[in-house]
This record gives C-alpha cells, sequence and structure tokens, in this order.
C-alpha cells in the first residue's frame, strides 16, 4: 500500500464516522494539496498524506491532551510508525507551536517533533487554510474569520487564530508566490 493510500484509509478509519465534517474537510485540504503538485515536485505525495492525516488528532479513539497536532503526531508516530516527515508536518501543522503555548504545551510539542521543511510547513497551512470546515475551497482571510467565528475570540483557539493570522497570511502570499512563478514559467514565449 502506497503512502498516500494508507493515509486516506487510516484517515477516514478515525474521522468519517465520529466526525463527518471533519473528515470533509481533511479530504478537501488533501484536494488542495493536490493543486500544489507543481510547486512539490517529489514531495507531493507526502503533503497529500500529511494533508488528509493532519486533523486526525480530533478523532475521540485518539485524542489524548485535546491538542489534535499532538495527539495527531504521537498516534502516527507510536501506534503507526510514520513516515517521521509525515509526523513532523502533521504535529507542526497550521502554526501550532503558537496554540501549543497557549495550551501550555508548546515544550511538549517542541521537544518531541521537529519542524520539517520551511517550504513544505508553508504549503500544509496553505492548504489548511484555504479550506472550510466542509471541504470546499476558500481565502485564508475567510478562514480566519470563520474560526474566531466559531469558536470564539476569547477562547484559546480564537486567540491563538488571531495571533497566527499574520504567519498565516504570509505563509499564504508565499504559497501563492511560488504558484505564480510556476504559471509565468509555463507560459509559452
Amino acid at each position: 500500500m502506497g503512502l498516500t493510500e494508507w493515509a486516506y484509509s487510516l484517515s477516514e478509519s478515525l474521522l468519517s464516522d465520529p466526525l463527518p465534517r471533519r473528515w470533509a474537510h481533511s479530504l478537501g485540504v488533501a484536494k488542495r494539496a493536490r493543486s500544489l503538485s507543481p510547486i512539490l515536485g517529489d514531495d507531493a505525495e507526502l503533503l497529500e498524506a500529511a494533508a488528509v492525516l493532519h486533523d486526525i488528532g480530533y478523532s475521540p479513539a485518539i485524542a489524548v491532551t485535546g491538542f489534535h497536532p499532538l495527539d495527531g503526531a504521537r498516534f502516527l508516530r507510536d501506534q503507526e510508525g510514520a513516515d517521521g516527515r509525515v509526523v513532523r508536518l502533521v504535529a507542526h501543522h497550521s502554526c501550532a507551536l503558537l496554540e501549543a503555548e497557549e495550551r501550555g504545551l508548546r515544550q511538549d510539542l517542541e521537544s518531541e517533533f521537529e519542524l520539517e521543511r520551511p517550504d513544505l510547513v508553508d504549503a500544509l497551512l496553505f492548504c489548511d487554510m484555504t479550506t472550510t470546515p466542509d471541504g470546499t475551497q476558500t481565502t485564508p482571510a475567510e478562514r480566519l474569520d470563520e474560526i474566531v467565528k466559531r469558536y470564539g475570540s476569547d477562547t484559546i483557539v480564537g486567540r491563538f487564530i488571531q495571533h497566527a493570522a499574520p504567519e498565516i497570511n504570509a505563509a499564504a502570499d508565499r504559497v501563492e508566490e511560488r504558484l505564480a512563478q510556476v504559471s509565468v514559467g509555463d507560459q509559452p514565449m
């Protein structure tokens, strides 16, 4: 079984029944990851696998700390023996260090999981922050607004996402710039 086939199967088994909306979001994030293949080269499959797995830590079957990047990454590492790069992307997706700080878990996340390459971290963040909870495409600004409204501005997630907004927007800009450069390079002379 290939990396993406395994990732889809595992994510579906953990999310589709207990959290169908989270599963739809994960499928949308993975679809978005596939759209980035022109800028990912040999890492396209890796990013798609991380994208479909990024929210498995929400699954009631594996949630321990209540912080889904850490719970998902620990499960992938400890129970599945997953590829280390996939594990690191899941652990650090979408500015997870900033949310970990809000939750008092930054030291745990930093000490257990190294950061993956910045361009891949940006790409996964872009995919997550341009996909709605239902799995459709959106803009980073709309996604940030939706998260604050859903959780509330004074909650852990609301505070974290507002604090992370500049980095989320900067990462999205970097990915869009890379996509634009590839598009320009594909144009006939």
